[in-house]
């Protein structure tokens, strides 16, 4: 039987073995080194194996076209998207809903062949696209957002028990090694949105116990219940509706919106679903005396009040820019014309 051909296409972190995941990663923060160092006096040298002088972190997408397909407001996603493109030498072309025809007056296949006989790269449509293309997101998967998770906790490592070398100092830059995590337990409290899912795919296998707080109407639905059991998840997963269960030892905290872009019209059902959810000291008064907490953006005070939001124990605006270097980590590896597979 021929060999199955390299992973083209990221629409979920399902999809991934760990070591991929922890690849992307690792580069992606060696990406965030590289571009962070190369903003530093013309002076500074960046010390590391085959680095000598500041330069831009990678020239790979240098005469390439990356077409951003987005159907709703975006505010990290096209930011980290735009940014990256830039920083990587290319060009990205934004494509909102009412700027193309695709499912309008013509059909998806059609617009993915045409667009990607255009461009080298695409946000949507892997279906029919001759090119590789990344879900930034969709209704059930994240999966750029949990990379960007991963990273910030490991960037963390210290905080968890785990050594954590800085760089000497502003203007003599070492490469250092992102460092890894030792077993965590983390905790859910909310929504079960596409975030959570990807987070179900990914911790259980790397090591995590993984606990979820929803009701029970709000809980994964089947098919991604069902990527959960393929992967043997299901068994370092564990669902309470009690929150306060959810977080007790808990290393990591994390929410979500509990309404998501088009549920409005289910606003206040929702927000009397989840009432006794919101994040707070006193909800994780029995977590792990040095919990930290994780949440996606944009967040409503219903969810987490601002105590934890901008206390010590808030990762999330690193965990927000930390989705620009994984974004990127991704662009380099897929159109930079290697795979994920021989990455």
């Amino acid at each position: 039987m021929p060999p199955s051909p390299p992973l083209r296409h990221l629409m979920t972190l399902a999809d991934l073995p760990v070591g991929q995941i922890n690849r992307i990663v690792e580069h992606a923060f060696k990406l965030k080194q590289l571009s962070k160092a190369w903003r530093l006096p013309p002076s500074s040298k960046i010390n590391g194996p085959s680095h000598g002088t500041l330069h831009l972190p990678s020239n790979s997408l240098f005469g390439k076209t990356i077409a951003l397909i987005f159907s709703q407001r975006s505010t990290r996603t096209r930011v980290a998207a735009e940014t990256s493109v830039a920083l990587l030498g290319g060009h990205s072309m934004f494509l909102g809903r009412e700027d193309i025809q695709m499912g309008v007056n013509e059909s998806i296949r059609d617009t993915a062949k045409i667009v990607s006989g255009m461009c080298q790269g695409l946000f949507d449509l892997a279906r029919y696209s001759d090119v590789p293309v990344i879900n930034a997101l969709s209704p059930l998967w994240h999966p750029t957002q949990v990379l960007a998770d991963i990273m910030t906790l490991r960037e963390n490592a210290s905080s968890f028990g785990s050594p954590h070398d800085a760089p000497s100092s502003a203007t003599e830059v070492q490469l250092s090694q992102l460092p890894e995590l030792p077993p965590l337990t983390i905790a859910y409290v909310g929504d079960s949105a596409n975030v959570l899912h990807d987070m179900l795919v990914s911790y259980p296998r790397m090591g995590h116990k993984f606990r979820v707080a929803s009701p029970k109407q709000h809980r994964a639905p089947s098919e991604v219940w069902e990527r959960v059991k393929q992967l043997g998840c299901d068994g370092n997963i564990v669902w309470v509706e009690d929150p306060k269960e959810a977080v007790e030892g808990a290393n990591v905290v994390a929410t979500d919106t509990w309404i998501s872009m088009g549920q409005e019209s289910e606003k206040e059902a929702r927000l009397r679903a989840f009432e006794g959810y919101q994040v707070t000291e006193a909800l994780c008064k029995n977590a792990h005396p040095e919990w930290k907490f994780l949440h996606c953006l944009p967040r409503k005070p219903q969810e987490v009040d601002d105590e934890v939001m901008y206390g010590p124990r808030s990762l999330v605006f690193q965990e927000g820019e930390n989705r620009k270097w994984t974004t990127m980590a991704i662009f380099d590896i897929l159109y930079g014309e290697w795979s994920l597979e021989t990455f």
